[in-house]
């Protein structure tokens, strides 16, 4: 068995376009969204028997207002702004609460408890594969533990290839991400942007010693900068998997919320030697 993670260093850049090709040509039983800021793969997969539940993140404060005695000492530690002045009574906002701490560490009543806050889900979808995904609640932090959970709906389940669709960034979702996988496929894209946060995902990757390639999406809208990520690669020895041209066919695709192999045009059989490449380091 083998874990496939897709990467990007930055949003936008098609990896999930890609991820959900990969899903249907690995016949992959065993896949899983860890973008839970901004999933999408359920607008294809989604379907079957769904699992959901609730995902807590970090406790967040609330004020017992029969012990609060509005002396306004939280309201001016408070660095997140997350104390709000109603009516002279202090009152929590939940969008802002990081729950540091520091309020009820100030307060000379001991008049602010933590509670347990729902900051997103948890969803798992059972049809002829395991899909698991998650998603935050607008505001909600903690995603890498989300991430996670995501992955370990996987566990004990894991046949042939799992595909795993990662976060962008070099954040923590995306240290929750590549932990434990077997090979991460990085995509780019042909813009300084892009090249840039290659390398910077690059570097992240190299920490934790795990092989992986790259491919170029939409190489064709600028050919010099492709060059120039080409170049990078080559001179650092590291894999290239090949390039992937822009196409608006792969707009009219996606919007219908289906897979671009599907379908015999460019791209899919462009996507279609990428996976070829892959397959092939990946030894499967």
């Amino acid at each position: 068995m083998k874990k496939l993670l897709f990467l990007s260093g930055k949003g936008g850049t098609g990896k999930t376009i890609i991820a959900s090709s990969f899903i249907k040509l690995a016949k992959s039983e065993n896949f899983a969204d860890c973008d839970v800021e901004a999933p999408n793969l359920h607008l294809i997969y989604k379907k079957g028997q769904i699992n959901s539940k609730p995902y807590y993140g970090l406790k967040i404060a609330k004020i017992n207002a029969d012990k609060c005695v509005n002396c306004g000492i939280c309201y001016d530690n408070c660095r997140f702004g997350a104390i709000d002045l109603n009516d002279s009574n202090h009152q929590i906002n939940p969008y802002k609460c990081e729950g540091c701490g520091v309020c009820g560490f100030v307060c000379p009543q001991g008049a602010i408890d933590f509670v347990d806050s729902i900051s997103g889900s948890i969803d798992l979808y059972k049809d002829n594969y395991l899909f698991s995904t998650g998603s935050l609640k607008m505001g909600s932090g903690n995603s890498g533990l989300l991430v996670t959970e995501v992955k370990k709906q996987l566990d004990n389940h894991y046949e042939k290839i799992t595909i795993i669709d990662g976060p962008p960034g070099i954040g923590c979702p995306v240290i929750a991400s590549i932990s434990g996988v077997d090979f991460v496929l990085l995509v780019s894209e042909p813009s300084y942007s892009g090249f840039s946060d290659l390398k910077r995902i690059i570097e992240t990757i190299n920490k934790f010693k795990i092989d992986f390639g790259v491919c170029i999406n939409k190489y064709d809208l600028n050919i010099e900068i492709s060059k120039e990520i080409k170049a990078y690669l080559n001179k650092q020895n590291y894999n290239f998997l090949g390039d992937i041209s822009y196409s608006e066919k792969v707009s009219e695709i996606i919007n219908n919320n289906e897979v671009v192999v599907d379908y015999d045009f460019v791209v899919g059989k462009e996507i279609k030697n990428i996976y070829l490449n892959t397959m092939a380091l990946l030894d499967w």
